[in-house]
């Protein structure tokens, strides 16, 4: 079962998937209701984002139990009957674990604020500088300081996300046992999968002053001293013990050298890892919340570069271009109107057969898009609520700030998921928690599934060729016209097998010659009928091809 290299997995950010009960907010038994359609599809995991107890400030990242179910999504019960009824599909569960930090609505932080000395050394409660200052300049993720003061004690707490969202304190033995114990509760369960949020942040490097060019303190907490230790520990005690069991870390702003051990073969750490250096190209350095360009030639460096070096150090990557933080891919790197379905196709392509595990968002396999609100008033995300102000206080106009958040904004992708043409795309019969994107009368899963030329089809296909050539799971990556500035092509070698994948990203007809003859090669895969076996091949617009040796 754990050959991740065949496997594909799908996210479900259950809160936006399908809601049975008319509350406005997905649940547990709505998974339960799609499995069928997951299994059509023919995905081999499914990765859900938190659905524990949790007040919901950063949607569900805020844990305040492990252990229990939040009653919005349904009981222990439901999840019980999700991994058997998954299972008999061939579908595994995959659980998302947030071990950066917990919910100030956590027992264990209650008792610290209580008092309890156990539970004051879980967290990083400091001192803070003279005149009422942090202890540290440090920023949080979502804006504004990382510490929040507590007058009770007269000092800080360490929190990179939200304020309500303490940072936990791995340093601290007890800690990690707090953790491993977790872990083994949900694999007792059935859970053959886990996603650890924002893993490599967990060991801090000490608590001073950032004077870098960013100033943010990420230098500080970001692959830390101490992570690969924490992390070897943890998989020795825990998840390492079934071998039938497949582990992802997200990373942030990590570097490429340390995902060779995270994710490395041999070094007894994860089975493969999330970078985001690839969906910074359309931001200004690291700065999120701008208007550019995406810079498709460092697109293609960064994929290129991460692809040959993982491989060279025999470590493994997640490929991907959506979740539930980054904006819909059609509308970021796609046509969202006059070539949907090409451009949607061509993105698939260029990620599937890449060397990795491939990960596809909920809607992604349809098409879906940005939904182009036009008001504040219909965003949900905090991080985005916060920089709408932000913008605003650099001197930006309101109509500014909203095409900025209209791009870059997480609620792009946490929209309902669009089922069929009925009021609220069929996810739920109340009022749903977020709007949906009006076009959800043309993208939606029934009208795929009538089409069988659609996204979701070409989707199926792209998994079926995983499992039934061995070169896109097994083989190395070589980069073809690296220098071509509207073209992203590369070859896949395995034991004779050759494949041959060519996307043209842009919505222009262009022409390029290949460095070799196709006369001997079978297009297994287009978005257009197309099966040019030329060295000069005259791409249409958003045009991919897929062909393998004979």
């Amino acid at each position: 079962m754990n050959d991740f290299k065949k496997k594909v997995v799908y996210q479900i950010y259950p809160k936006s998937f399908k809601d049975t009960n008319g509350t406005g907010t997905g649940d547990l038994k709505g998974v339960i209701e799609k499995l069928d359609y997951l299994q059509t599809l023919d995905v081999d995991y499914i990765w859900l984002t938190p659905f524990y107890v949790s007040p919901q400030n950063d949607n569900g990242y805020d844990v305040a139990d492990y252990y229990n179910i939040d009653p919005s999504y349904g009981t222990m019960e439901d999840v019980e009957n999700l991994i058997a009824e998954a299972k008999k599909r061939n579908i595994y569960l995959m659980m998302d674990m947030v071990f950066n930090h917990v919910s100030t609505e956590h027992i264990w932080f209650k008792k610290a604020m209580a008092g309890e000395e156990k539970y004051l050394n879980y967290f990083f409660f400091k001192q803070g500088k003279a005149n009422n200052q942090p202890p540290t300049n440090w920023n949080s993720k979502f804006g504004g300081p990382a510490w929040e003061y507590v007058e009770k004690f007269d000092k800080w707490y360490l929190h990179l996300f939200d304020k309500t969202q303490a940072d936990l304190n791995w340093e601290n033995p007890e800690v990690r046992e707090e953790v491993k114990n977790i872990v083994r509760f949900w694999m007792e369960k059935g859970v053959k999968g886990f996603r650890f949020d924002v893993i490599n942040l967990i060991s801090k490097a000490g608590f001073e002053d950032d004077f870098s060019v960013d100033g943010d303190g990420r230098s500080f907490y970001t692959d830390g001293p101490r992570i690969h230790e924490f992390l070897q520990e943890l998989a020795r005690d825990s998840f390492a013990k079934d071998k039938d069991i497949i582990t992802v870390g997200e990373m942030s702003s990590t570097t490429m050298e340390n995902c060779y051990k995270y994710a490395g073969e041999k070094t007894g750490e994860l089975s493969m890892v999330f970078t985001f250096h690839h969906l910074k190209v359309d931001f200004m350095g690291n700065e999120k919340w701008v208007l550019v360009p995406t810079d498709f030639m460092k697109l293609k460096q960064l994929i290129f570069d991460w692809q040959i070096n993982m491989e060279k150090n025999n470590a493994w990557n997640a490929v991907f271009w959506c979740n539930h933080d980054q904006p819909r891919v059609i509308s970021r790197f796609g046509s969202d109107d006059k070539y949907h379905k090409e451009s949607g196709k061509m993105l698939a392509t260029l990620i599937h057969c890449l060397r990795g595990t491939p990960y596809i968002y909920q809607g992604e396999e349809i098409g879906m898009t940005n939904p182009h609100f036009k008001s504040i008033e219909q965003y949900r995300d905090v991080e985005s609520l916060n920089h709408y102000q932000i913008l605003q206080d650099k001197g930006m106009t309101k109509e500014q700030a909203l095409m900025i958040l209209d791009v870059h904004s997480r609620d792009n992708s946490r929209t309902p998921m669009q089922w069929d043409d009925s009021i609220n795309a069929g996810f739920t019969t109340g009022t749903p928690w977020i709007q949906t994107a009006d076009n959800y009368t043309e993208i939606n899963v029934k009208n795929s599934l009538e089409d069988k030329d659609s996204i979701f089809y070409y989707y199926q296909k792209l998994i079926q060729l995983r499992k039934n050539y061995d070169v896109i799971a097994y083989g190395d990556i070589k980069p073809l016209l690296r220098e071509d500035k509207r073209v992203f092509a590369y070859e896949r070698n395995y034991k004779g097998q050759k494949l041959i994948v060519i996307c043209n990203f842009y919505p222009t007809t262009y022409e390029i010659e290949l460095p070799y003859d196709l006369s001997n090669y079978k297009c297994i895969l287009n978005n257009y009928k197309n099966e040019a076996k030329a060295k000069k091949i005259a791409l249409k617009p958003y045009e991919t091809l897929v062909y393998c040796n004979l």
